[in-house]
């Protein structure tokens, strides 16, 4: 909202404080400001002056020499190219040292050997368009009219109303009675605690004998959405432009001047904050103005030429026959005033808030008026925009106002009524007040008061409680005379879940070994599937799929984070980075069927290229599952797409799956660009946080000594090492403390498909030293059972 302070002087005086400290306060008592022009300041020394005479530049064909009076006794040259200039006119005269808008210095001198003291101006060289000056010529110099004959010398600021200080105000969404002149000049007038004027619009009407009745009638059939429509009628209208100070009081406000009538219905939108329209009586079909829902599918060309297809959400203002107007948006492009415009109908009206936001939203439209309606207005301002747009009319002599006024009010809301409890607020607020005090600040804002009943004005619609009633008083009071306090409320401490705390402590292991955390979007590409070779009927292509998504990088929510660890992997590999570890704690979306939310899981991704092999990657899997207190096992898996058929297992806690591990496939490699190994391991998250046994037991460390074996046996070749190390521990039970490999062999000597694997395992008791009997017992306990389950025997 840009303020005039001219304009606010019609209603209270603050000439004599300064524009930076009118803002400093305003913004204190809640009327934010976000800055202030002042208008006109790039226009020095320019005055009003009249050609006395004109003759031929002795140089140049399209030059012509202006003998210029500038309100002094003699005459000032000046030399101009201008075709439009002739003796007699009175135009605007830039003399030396003058100053025009976009930094333009004008200084006297010469033109083809000529003298000249100065420039005449255009009105685009005085930053004005042909709205703000209608009639003026774009190529040429501005023409004055006879009225500015006895201001010969006056500068033309003063002369053409240029002068102004305009405050940009940011008015929030609860407080759309300050969209208006008269709603900042309660503000204004509270704030700096003066008195202020506003008056009641006085209409004389015609007094004809002539009816509104015998011109219109009025109809609401949605009056949820339109709480009350007022109507006026103008006849014998007279479209002109409006007057100078009415079109530099809108050019102020940074609205567009286009003729008299337009220019009421902005004029009142903006000093009364009543958006209102204007119908052109000829083309309503009919003498019924009918608020009503839109038809699904009705056909409207609104003002700016544009066509829109409605539905039955939508509220509008037709005739008899079609729309004319979208309720509280813009009017239509069959009832638009023209200069044929002879009767003119004035809509002032109360529309549904959420309504117009809706309707404008889906029109692709945003109008002062429906910025206005959807913020919610007063029903009662109604009447007085109407009346003070018809003054206007008068005033302006734009035409004849029809006596009597159309009025359908079928919605009224009774204003909040509250009790003033003064020690209440003051315990809220944490000042101490006087009641009476708290009694004269309301009622400078307009709030009825009979006893401890306080009722706020119906443009406050803001107003539901006590605690508002306590902003309206801390805001006049001032925020910054509340002393700080200390908080005297009880508390609750802060803290993680235990499964944040665990992925914490993830965090700091990884970070620790050395990893690099990442952070991934959720939203991914479908084409991320293809490039880690997902099958075509693999259930994880089945993904939600975003309605509103930025592109199609991110259009759906992933259901493995796979693609997108390997995309970042890929980026450091472009980079020129030779040895990358990364992890991330990923989320995951897993769809749960029509209309219900998917199941969002966590995995823990880990991923390397450089100085890393299988059996690192295992490492740094193995110091998760001790931190986490889990014992894993590892199984040889073949069947996931994305990873190396020979170097790829599935890592188990007990009989559950807990992840995967492995080296990428070369193939999914080549898909992110990428010619060297990848290794990989994801975990279910939460299955490792389920699993999890946190619980640190003290064991002292050993008494007695450890006797260690070695074995080395011939065994098929498909048959995993894990496995034999579980026949060993199974085998020895509570004296085997550890199995290690340490070789293993392929040759001739052992047959083809075959393998030498050779373990040592480590036996000790826990009260006792071993006996050498004890020891080969339980070797042979060993040997036998790896001979019975699993067919190797001794090399």
């Amino acid at each position: 909202m840009n303020l005039s302070m001219k304009w606010l002087a019609d209603y209270v005086d603050v000439s004599d404080i300064n524009v930076k400290d009118y803002c400093d306060r305003m913004t204190d008592t809640g009327s934010k400001v976000e800055g202030y022009e002042i208008l006109g300041e790039d226009i020095v020394n320019v005055v009003v002056a009249k050609i006395e005479k004109i003759t031929p530049h002795e140089n140049s064909d399209h030059l012509q020499v202006c003998q210029m009076n500038v309100g002094k006794e003699e005459l000032t040259q000046i030399v101009t190219g201008a075709q439009n200039v002739f003796e007699g006119a009175i135009v605007p005269a830039a003399l030396p040292v003058a100053k025009l808008p976009g930094d333009v210095t004008i200084k006297a001198g010469k033109l083809r050997g000529v003298e000249s003291n100065g420039m005449l101006c255009s009105i685009g060289e005085l930053g004005l368009t042909e709205h703000d000056m209608p009639g003026a010529n774009n190529d040429g110099i501005l023409i004055l009219g006879d009225e500015y004959a006895d201001k010969l010398g006056m500068d033309i600021r003063e002369a053409l109303m240029l002068e102004d200080k305009v405050v940009e105000f940011e008015i929030t969404s609860n407080r759309p009675d300050c969209l208006s002149v008269v709603g900042l000049a309660r503000e204004t007038a509270v704030s700096f605690d003066r008195g202020w004027t506003l008056k009641a619009p006085v209409v004389k009407g015609a007094g004809d004998g002539d009816k509104i009745e015998n011109h219109l009638n009025v109809r609401i059939d949605a009056p949820d959405l339109c709480y009350r429509y007022m109507a006026r009628v103008v006849k014998n209208v007279k479209i002109e432009p409006s007057p100078l100070w009415l079109r530099m009081r809108l050019r102020a406000a940074g609205v567009r001047p286009i003729n008299n009538i337009v220019d009421i219905t902005n004029y009142v939108m903006l000093e009364y904050g009543q958006p209102m329209h204007a119908f052109d009586y000829a083309q309503l079909d009919g003498s019924n103005i009918i608020v009503r829902r839109a038809a699904d599918g009705e056909k409207f060309k609104s003002l700016d030429d544009i066509d829109h297809t409605l539905d039955n959400t939508m509220l509008v203002i037709a005739d008899e026959k079609k729309a004319c107007a979208l309720a509280g948006v813009m009017g239509g492009a069959n009832s638009e005033i023209t200069d044929k415009t002879a009767t003119v109908v004035f809509e002032s009206a109360c529309f549904s808030g959420p309504s117009v936001r809706v309707t404008a939203k889906k029109n692709g439209m945003r109008t002062e008026s429906s910025a206005r309606f959807e913020k919610g207005l007063d029903p009662e301002n109604c009447y007085a925009g109407l009346e003070r747009a018809c003054e206007l009319v008068e005033l302006l002599g734009a035409g004849d106002v029809v006596d009597g006024i159309i009025d359908v009010y079928p919605t009224k809301t009774a204003p909040a009524t509250l009790t003033l409890d003064a020690d209440v607020i003051n315990h809220f607020l944490g000042i101490h007040v006087s009641e009476d005090y708290m009694k004269e600040i309301l009622k400078k804002l307009e709030f009825t008061i009979d006893g401890n009943k306080i009722t706020a004005p119906t443009f406050r619609a803001d107003i539901g409680c006590m605690n508002d009633v306590a902003e309206e008083i801390a805001r006049i009071y001032g925020y910054n005379k509340i002393e700080a306090s200390a908080i005297r409320a009880e508390t609750t401490q802060g803290g993680r879940t235990p499964k944040q705390q665990f992925e914490v402590d993830l965090s700091d292991l990884l970070c620790d070994i050395g990893l690099d955390e990442i952070q991934t979007y959720s939203f991914i590409s479908p084409k991320y599937y293809d490039k880690i070779r997902l099958p075509a009927d693999s259930s994880l292509r089945k993904s939600i799929v975003i309605s509103n998504p930025l592109g199609e990088d991110t259009s759906v929510m992933r259901t493995t984070a796979l693609p997108s660890m390997m995309e970042v992997v890929a980026r450091n590999n472009n980079m020129g980075n030779e040895n990358v570890w990364l992890y991330e704690v990923a989320s995951t979306y897993i769809p749960n069927g029509e209309g219900e939310l998917p199941t969002e899981g966590k995995s823990l991704v880990l991923a390397a290229y450089g100085d890393v092999d299988f059996y690192k990657m295992k490492g740094v899997v193995d110091e998760i599952a001790e931190v986490s207190g889990v014992k894993l096992s590892y199984t040889s898996y073949s069947e996931d797409s994305a990873y190396h058929p020979g170097r790829c297992a599935k890592i188990l806690v007990g009989d559950k799956e807990l992840g995967i591990i492995g080296q990428i496939h070369p193939l999914t490699a080549d898909n992110y660009g990428m010619d060297i190994p990848v290794y990989a391991a994801v975990i279910d998250f939460d299955i490792l946080f389920a699993v999890a046994n946190r619980t640190k037991h003290y064991k002292a460390l050993p008494k007695y000594p450890a006797s260690t074996r070695d074995f080395s046996f011939v065994c098929d070749e498909a048959l995993e090492v894990g496995s034999i190390f579980d026949a060993v521990t199974k085998a020895g039970g509570k004296l085997v403390e550890d199995v290690k490999l340490f070789d293993i062999y392929r040759g001739a000597q052992v047959g083809e498909n075959k393998k030498s694997v050779s373990i040592r395992v480590t036996l000790r008791a826990a009260d006792r030293t071993l006996t050498v009997e004890e020891t080969e017992k339980a070797s042979k306990k060993i040997l036998g059972d790896l001979e019975h389950k699993l067919g190797i025997t001794l090399r």
